[in-house]
């Protein structure tokens, strides 16, 4: 008997680990055309549909059906899974996943991230790592409940624009901040997303992104840490990461992933994130 991990399409992982886990779909529409991230649509489709679409995209959340089928799957097997969800505060997912697995108590154990994107990929690595140690489910689930109070999300956001679409923010305070070139400084914080600050252009953006890094308490490097970006270029990630190499170079390689079309809905392409766990 094996443990899985399962998580769902708004948990962005790194690349050489995301086909370790069972994966269920949050689907995304623009209009009625209705995509599966990675499956019908790639990335590079997605966002430039994104920047061409006069309306938001939708994101749906993913029901009890979804994930009453992959249940069946790993436990008709013989395994139990560990559920690791999108905050709750931000979709309907976990309920979901937790109605689902009312008919597989002491086999399936759900948990609320209590956040989303890379930093539910960073728990779901954690997960990973316990599961290949030989832990059970149960002993899983509850080193989650406990590492995610660690567990920072932190982000700068390239352009408002998306978050005026998505009602984010008003039309004036998203003009102002085009004119002025504000690059909001984003986080997630116990399941909600709250702005940390704004910075006049680019260079402030990542001072600001790195103060609030240190004002976290520092990295914890004998944790997963992984660096995220929104659209099709890299390019911004790689400067801050140049920029602040102090903080990281201690730390040998670091895994960079993509931010996907749920998350990527509403920060728009040119986003950079850090996701870790605090050092205290």
């Amino acid at each position: 008997m094996s443990v899985k991990i399962v998580i769902d399409s708004s948990t962005d992982t790194a690349a050489a680990i995301r086909n370790r886990f069972e994966t269920v779909s949050l689907p995304i529409f623009f209009g009625d055309e209705k995509f599966i991230d990675g499956v019908n649509i790639t990335h590079a489709e997605f966002y430039e549909r994104l920047k061409n679409s006069e309306q938001l995209p939708k994101t749906s959340q993913a029901t009890p059906f979804d994930y009453t089928e992959v249940y069946k799957k790993i436990t008709d097997a013989g395994d139990e899974a560990v559920v690791l969800t999108i905050s709750k505060k931000l979709s309907g997912t976990y309920q979901s996943a937790v109605i689902a697995a009312e008919d597989y108590k002491g086999k399936v154990f759900v948990i609320d991230s209590d956040t989303v994107t890379i930093g539910a990929g960073i728990l779901a690595e954690y997960a990973l790592s316990l599961a290949d140690g030989g832990a059970s489910a149960k002993d899983i689930s509850e080193a989650l409940e406990a590492a995610k109070k660690r567990v920072h999300l932190i982000a700068m956001v390239d352009t408002l624009e998306y978050l005026k679409k998505g009602g984010r923010i008003s039309k004036t305070v998203a003009f102002a901040g085009e004119l002025l070139s504000f690059k909001p400084v984003i986080c997630v914080e116990e399941g909600e997303v709250k702005m940390l600050g704004k910075a006049r252009g680019a260079k402030n953006g990542n001072n600001l992104l790195e103060q609030e890094i240190k004002k976290a308490g520092g990295v914890n490097f004998g944790m997963p840490v992984l660096l995220g970006y929104s659209g099709t270029d890299s390019t911004m990630l790689h400067r801050y990461i140049e920029d602040f190499s102090t903080l990281w170079k201690d730390h040998g390689e670091l895994n960079i992933s993509e931010i996907g079309s749920v998350v990527g809905t509403h920060a728009g392409p040119g986003a950079i994130a850090a996701a870790f766990f605090a050092e205290n």
